[in-house]
């Protein structure tokens, strides 16, 4: 593998979903050189479309993608296809090394990666992840209101999902799984909203065309459902944050990269944004955290820069 090196740029932008488009948008407009490395892996890809974004609401997520690179396009910005497997520091930044060998260079990081969804191991649950196997009830709450929905009970938090896809809809079961028993408090609640419980594991899907029909549990009992609600694990995609020694921080629902408001990480020049940093972020809050931590990133960027004028000046 030969080594090739590319120019420097002011930010490389690691990742190129909502945080790290708009983070990308708003340096390109604030005349910084800025290059967006994207693998092509979106974690919703696999939704037909995104919700609860103002002037967005219902777009396939892949159109908010393609819009967002000609935004970042049409003011400067480069966007390639690649993965970065690591990054070191050197003396005027970082040297980012991408998988085909390539290096690029630059005076700061904005690490987007996102996170990637660990399923429960129940056969099926990929294949309709996104769909009709689903998490968040924030982006999926409305389109399965007053169908039947069935939570997959695998930690401490699945009593609180039934309770909150209850909002949605009158009919929820709560398959008790491999979760843990349910607090007397919370068995109070669950029989307070009508929320049924059903012991035994679940052993796969029943599916009917193309259409989720119900859980199977281990001894052959069908509950019927047309929606399953599951935890999904998030694991941080943060191979080159760790190369630059930054820590992942462990959480009830997986780990992330702890930063400071401004996304700024233990490592300085080093800034994060979307769900790498904010396992609850959903389009709107990635894309709000890729711009907010592009600001912090270039006024320090202005700030060095600032430093750097004074000193030659009193050189001169």
């Amino acid at each position: 593998m030969v080594e090739m090196t590319l120019e420097a740029y002011d930010v490389v932008v690691i990742g190129g979903g909502a945080a790290g488009l708009n983070g990308a948008l708003t340096l390109a407009r604030a005349r910084r050189s800025v290059l967006v490395i994207d693998g092509g892996e979106p974690r919703n890809a696999t939704a037909a479309h995104m919700h609860a974004f103002l002037s967005r609401d219902g777009m396939p997520p892949g159109e908010l993608l393609k819009i967002g690179r000609e935004e970042v396009r049409g003011y400067g910005g480069e966007i390639v296809t690649g993965h970065v497997i690591s990054a070191v520091r050197e003396d005027s930044g970082f040297a980012v090394t991408l998988a085909d060998g390539r290096v690029v260079r630059a005076r700061r990081l904005l690490v987007a990666t996102g996170v990637v969804d660990e399923l429960p191991p129940v056969p099926g649950l990929r294949e309709r992840w996104g769909r009709d196997v689903l998490q968040c009830p924030y982006c999926h709450g409305w389109e399965v209101r007053d169908q039947a929905v069935a939570v997959l009970a695998t930690g401490a938090h699945a009593a609180q999902q039934a309770l909150l896809y209850r909002q949605w809809t009158p009919d929820v079961t709560l398959l008790r799984h491999a979760g843990p028993e349910p607090t007397e408090t919370e068995l109070t609640q669950l029989a307070a909203r009508g929320v049924r419980l059903v012991a035994g594991e679940v052993a796969g899907l029943e599916v009917a065309g193309d259409r989720l029909t119900g859980a199977r549990l281990a001894d052959g009992t069908v509950v019927p459902c047309e929606a399953l609600v599951v935890s999904a694990r998030m694991t941080p995609r943060a191979a080159v944050l760790e190369s630059l020694g930054v820590t992942l921080t462990e959480h009830p629902f997986g780990a992330y990269v702890a930063a400071d408001p401004t996304g700024l990480t233990e490592v300085p020049g080093v800034w994060v944004a979307g769900n790498v940093t904010d396992l609850a972020a959903q389009v709107i809050h990635a894309a709000a955290g890729g711009s907010r931590a592009a600001a912090f990133i270039n006024f320090d960027l202005v700030t060095e820069d600032t430093a750097a004028a004074v000193a030659a000046a009193l050189a001169a």
